[in-house]
């Protein structure tokens, strides 16, 4: 099966892309949009998925046990609910609420709900960036050296570090229970 395609992509790349994505859009679309997407959002999801089973079929990676439709909508699926994931991790980290002013808690009886996000503001940009990319994100450190201009991995590990050590310091006198 594998094979066929990567024949009709070396004989025939663009006539073959182009049916391919034209058997395969209307699913897509129709996918995406039950699930809060745009035909934008679906066209994207589609390239990209186009290009990944291209790279796959041609570099021989891949042994296709089903339809190539039905290959590429399971990869649409998966990186839609990857995008809609990450979507609402985004919605949930507002900026107006990590960027308030710190205020010194009273007695821990009287605000038993205290807000990580007040301990993580008083860090700083930087670390408060970097912290938030790293635990909330989940980006490795060598994007968030890429996206803080480290010259190396290390240099952000130590940044990162030094961040972590400080937000420790400052919740010393806490316990868990005053989070909640």
């Amino acid at each position: 099966m594998t094979t066929d395609w990567r024949h009709s992509f070396i004989t025939n790349r663009e006539k073959t892309l182009t049916q391919l994505y034209a058997q395969t859009y209307p699913m897509v679309l129709h996918f995406v949009k039950q699930h809060n997407g745009t035909p934008e959002d679906a066209q994207d999801l589609l390239q990209e998925t186009i290009i990944l089973f291209y790279e796959k079929v041609t570099q021989e990676e891949l042994v296709l046990t089903a339809s190539a439709t039905t290959y590429l909508m399971a990869v649409c699926k998966n990186k839609w609910r990857q995008e809609l994931e990450k979507r609402q991790r985004k919605a949930k980290t507002l900026p107006s609420e990590i960027n308030q002013p710190w205020e010194e808690p009273t007695i821990a009886s009287e605000q038993p709900n205290l807000d990580l996000g007040q301990f993580v503001a008083q860090l700083g940009k930087k670390c408060q960036e970097i912290l938030i990319s790293f635990y909330y994100f989940g980006h490795n450190m060598p994007q968030i050296a890429a996206q803080h201009a480290y010259r190396n991995v290390h240099t952000a590990t130590v940044q990162k570090f030094k961040c972590l050590e400080r937000l420790r310091q400052s919740l010393a006198a806490f316990n868990i229970n005053d989070f909640r």
